[in-house]
């Protein structure tokens, strides 16, 4: 396995964590930048839920750059890494201006009826509860760069079928990309 940093990228409930999860299952290490917007929100006493923390993560990319969320990820960020939930072009050129060639883009799609349902059954406490607080979070990731970053994925996979089509998927471009 070549040293490799895979920056996975998604609307919300896509299957990104799916993705992270099979590539720990093949020995990557998993950095989820929603993991380090939740910890630095609680920190800050923000409200955990999804306009809360959502808030919170546009706040500071105004204040801080919109490659904030990747800057704050990069001290866990080791070769043979998954990074999960970039959501922006700034963020992207972050992290291929540090990992170069070694970094790659994958979008994760899957359709939006579908990605709800997934939000619901996760049961965090920053899920959207209605069709749309789901709506306006898709509008609010969208706003941050998220559907250009994802045209510009170096592949897409699409996470419309069971578990195990997905993971089939997801270990063909860890080990032949």
């Amino acid at each position: 396995m070549s040293s490799k940093v895979y920056v996975v990228t998604g609307m919300p409930g896509a299957g990104k964590e799916e993705f992270a999860q099979t590539a720990v299952s093949l020995g990557y290490s998993l950095i989820r930048m929603g993991d380090v917007v939740r910890k630095e929100a609680a920190n800050q006493g923000i409200i955990m839920d999804d306009r809360g923390v959502g808030g919170f993560a546009s706040d500071e990319r105004q204040k801080h750059g919109a490659d904030i969320w990747a800057k704050r990820c990069l001290p866990y960020i080791e070769h043979n890494s998954v990074i999960d939930g970039c959501r922006s072009l700034e963020e992207m050129s972050l992290f291929k201006e540090k990992f170069g060639k070694d970094s790659i883009l994958i979008a994760i799609e899957a359709p939006a009826a579908l990605r709800f349902k997934r939000l619901q059954q996760r049961g965090r406490s920053d899920a959207p509860q209605t069709v749309e607080e789901f709506k306006e979070r898709d509008l609010r990731e969208i706003g941050w760069g998220l559907a250009e970053l994802i045209k510009c994925a170096d592949n897409t996979l699409v996470n419309d079928g069971s578990l195990e089509s997905f993971y089939e998927k997801v270990k063909k471009e860890i080990d032949y990309d």
